[in-house]
């Protein structure tokens, strides 16, 4: 099976002809399909993708990991790009309204910047769903991911509003994208708010496959403990992964300590990133 995997749309960039933003969204082909991941926080991943050669008017599936707008607000973007109306698969809580509030400072709006009718009109066809979506027989959704581990948690500047009233996120709307590979399991993450090794352990369930090859994309290891950090590293060299790109929320210093206990299996994953496989 030939893969190819692009990073349209990251914090940082691997070139100078590509714009850098805010947020993640990369492109799998494999199978037959062309899914985007995530759309970026607005134009960046349109942008890029034509500077990279990249034709977006085949596309066939859009994931969404979750309902921030800077894994979303790139959509309406995308759409203007795609030939024909297209699936988007999603968890029904992306049209919750998010919010962040940091100690001190007001509440920010975080959700989706624009209203489904919005994208329905540009040829969005929403598959909200709270269980895993199988693409093919090698590519599926993660759904809902079970927390397990201990050290893991959602991070808790993040809110919904309900009635007027904040109320933590529970981020039920966070998932995954999985593909089963001759070289073991290819973990896409978005932002991974509800744990990195919780989303590989149900990766390793959902597909009866054991062996990780690669995890791409955000890890939200920005804000976690010198304990959280500790624990996830051991599980992950535990695993053997051979590739490790990480992006976006995974932070500077988190991605530094990974960089030094993974050696050449890990680089960065920002905007302009190829692999082949």
């Amino acid at each position: 099976m030939s893969i190819q995997i692009t990073t349209l749309s990251e914090n940082t960039a691997s070139d100078e002809g590509l714009i850098a933003e805010w947020g993640l969204s990369i492109l799998v082909e494999a199978d037959d399909h062309k899914i985007l991941f995530d759309t970026g926080l607005s134009f960046s991943a349109a942008y890029n993708a034509p500077t990279l050669g990249v034709d977006l008017s085949q596309i066939d599936k859009i994931v969404f990991s979750h309902g921030h707008s800077d894994h979303t607000g790139g959509l309406l973007h995308i759409l203007k790009m795609v030939k024909g109306d297209v699936e988007v698969i999603a968890h029904p809580d992306i049209w919750a309204a998010k919010y962040s509030r940091y100690p001190g400072e007001k509440e920010e709006y975080a959700g989706v910047p624009f209203p489904k009718e919005a994208a329905e009109t540009s040829g969005a066809l929403f598959n909200l769903t709270r269980k895993p979506v199988w693409i093919s027989e090698n590519i599926v959704t993660s759904g809902e991911i079970p927390m397990i581990t201990e050290y893991e948690m959602i991070d808790p500047v993040l809110y919904v509003k309900e009635k007027g009233e904040l109320k933590p996120d529970p981020l039920w709307d966070d998932q995954a994208l999985f593909l089963k590979s001759e070289k073991g399991l290819i973990i896409f993450l978005g932002c991974a708010h509800r744990g990195v090794i919780n989303t590989i352990r149900h990766a390793q369930k959902l597909t009866g496959l054991e062996p990780v090859y690669a995890v791409i994309g955000g890890a939200h290891l920005v804000s976690a403990s010198p304990q959280r950090l500790d624990l996830t590293i051991a599980e992950l060299l535990s695993l053997g992964i051979q590739r490790l790109g990480v992006s976006h929320c995974t932070g500077l210093p988190a991605s530094a300590v990974l960089a030094q206990r993974f050696g050449e299996a890990f680089f960065f994953n920002n905007a302009g990133t190829r692999i082949n496989l």
